[in-house]
């Protein structure tokens, strides 16, 4: 099961063991996902953003949100700067500006947890905006703080909506927390678009829910984040064949009753003249077997080993339909070397590649039904 990496970068567990010398058992090194050369965690790396990153990391966060319809937003786009109308972020559900159908995400990137003196001299260019009729009425508005919302903001909107209504409004008449020379400006009109907004839509929205967005691009992610897979161990080679095994095997099966020119059964690969050339294959096949519970760990939602696949099957198809091979044992062995020899510097499997894995591609490709040794 995927487990948290810092701030939610998947990391797998692989839950099979390793025998050692001792005939004891140790837990092989799980797939992972990594901060690499000393990084630090994302919620801490936000911390250290400018202004504008901040917007870009929210706006790439929201642009991947799935909502409670199941599906993300129909339009985002930043608006922050001057004329924002004290609106960063829009968020639509459908194709159109209209009311209830929108979120509002405002950013504010400061050394301390959000204040009420911060939150209520945007929240005044809100309503004023809204009785402009700017802009319709969103359903939520969220605050989106890297130091979240402090203790004295978070009580006053955790009171409730009527009690921080009233407080906000006690502030703007007042001319408090940073209201000074503002109490002219609260009018019949915008009065009325406060009166209009239920408070309990002011929302903070925290930063463990943006990294969740933003991950859902995990590309994206991980560069932003300097996030790096590392690869654990692999299983052990079975003693007996398991199940998906069978059409490699049965190939190579076929290869050995060629080459001895009468029947070879599995039985009669577990010792004798094929033995070690049998072992030797099942350990690549493994090889690429760890490569691809990698690729399924690190990359759920990708089919980046099947690309690999691709890849070798171009590679190796010259070499292995070449007339001047006669046999299957020269056409598995001709594709073993030339897949040994490849290049795959395209695929993201490539840095984590070990010495059996793209021979081991090979009898990988024979399971799929791609390749055949014996004619």
């Amino acid at each position: 099961m995927l487990s948290n990496f810092n701030d939610n970068a998947a990391k797998k567990t692989v839950s099979e063991v390793m025998p050692t010398k001792a005939g004891t058992a140790r837990m092989l090194r799980s797939n992972r996902l990594v901060a690499k050369g000393g990084v630090i965690q994302p919620s801490a790396q936000v911390l250290l953003f400018n202004p504008d990153q901040w917007e870009e990391f929210i706006l790439a966060a929201t642009r991947k949100r799935t909502l409670s319809s199941g599906n993300p937003y129909a339009f985002v786009k930043r608006l922050g700067g001057a004329g924002d109308g004290g609106r960063d972020i829009e968020a639509r559900f459908g194709k159109d500006l209209v009311r209830d159908q929108w979120d509002l995400y405002q950013a504010k990137h400061y050394k301390n947890g959000l204040t009420q003196s911060d939150a209520y001299p945007e929240m005044a260019k809100f309503f004023m905006q809204l009785a402009l009729k700017t802009y319709p009425r969103p359903k939520t508005y969220y605050l989106c703080c890297p130091r979240a919302v402090g203790n004295e903001l978070h009580n006053a909107m955790a009171a409730g909506s009527a009690s921080f209504k009233a407080t906000f409004i006690a502030a703007w008449q007042n001319e408090t927390h940073n209201m000074k020379g503002k109490a002219a400006e609260l009018t019949p009109e915008v009065m009325a678009a406060i009166n209009d907004f239920d408070f309990g839509q002011f929302v903070e929205c925290q930063v463990h829910e943006l990294l969740t967005w933003h991950k859902l691009d995990q590309r994206a992610h991980n560069e932003l984040f300097g996030i790096v897979a590392e690869r654990g161990d692999d299983a052990p080679v079975p003693t007996a064949p398991a199940a998906h095994e069978g059409g490699y095997i049965a190939e190579l099966l076929n290869v050995y009753t060629e080459h001895q020119q009468s029947p070879v059964t599995l039985a009669d690969v577990s010792s004798g003249d094929y033995a070690e050339h049998f072992m030797a294959q099942r350990q690549v096949f493994y090889c690429a077997e760890g490569l691809q519970r990698f690729s399924r760990d690190i990359y759920p939602n990708e089919p980046e080993f099947e690309r690999l696949l691709e890849m070798v099957h171009t590679g190796i198809r010259p070499t292995v339909t070449q007339l001047k091979l006669k046999t299957g044992m020269d056409r598995l062995d001709a594709a073993v070397d030339k897949a040994s020899s490849l290049q795959v510097r395209e695929s993201r499997l490539s840095p984590q590649l070990r010495g059996g894995d793209l021979p081991g591609t090979c009898h990988h490709l024979v399971n799929e039904g791609k390749l055949k040794w014996v004619k």
